[in-house]
């Protein structure tokens, strides 16, 4: 499997990290959408996430956009196995987006979670707190 340079797999804890860097918009979000979307396809479980936006300096996103993926999610997810996706964020114009996408995706098998320490993020997923430490360079 070919990774986009921001993104870590570590199959032993069945996991993905994604750490954007510099400016997240749309087209940062699409291709990481694609990406999962393309190592989901014809596997019985979908894997959990840690996504790592310490790193992001710029946002570029709106609340259309941001329900526009929630609810492509929420579909998407549907009748499949529950996933965790952990967000773990160090800023509030970060946190209201990842807070919009948590209502919007919540009673469905997607179980999102915001983290302003990435201790209690590692603890969630049940991965070593290393794990979170190596997230893409």
């Amino acid at each position: 499997m070919e990774l986009p340079e921001d993104v870590s797999w570590w199959p032993d804890f069945h996991v993905f990290a994604w750490k954007p860097r510099g400016v997240l918009d749309e087209k940062a979000v699409n291709r990481i959408i694609r990406f999962i979307g393309s190592q989901e396809a014809g596997v019985a479980a979908p894997f959990n996430r840690f996504t790592d936006l310490s790193a992001i300096e710029v946002i570029e996103l709106n609340f259309k956009f941001i329900f526009h993926v929630a609810l492509y999610r929420r579909l998407s997810y549907m009748g499949r196995a529950p996933v965790k996706s952990a967000f773990f964020v160090t800023n509030p114009e970060a946190a209201h987006f990842v807070k919009m996408h948590l209502m919007l995706t919540d009673h469905s098998p997607l179980h999102v979670e915001v983290f302003e320490q990435a201790e209690a993020a590692a603890k969630w997923l049940e991965v070593p707190i290393e794990f979170i430490g190596r997230a893409a360079p």
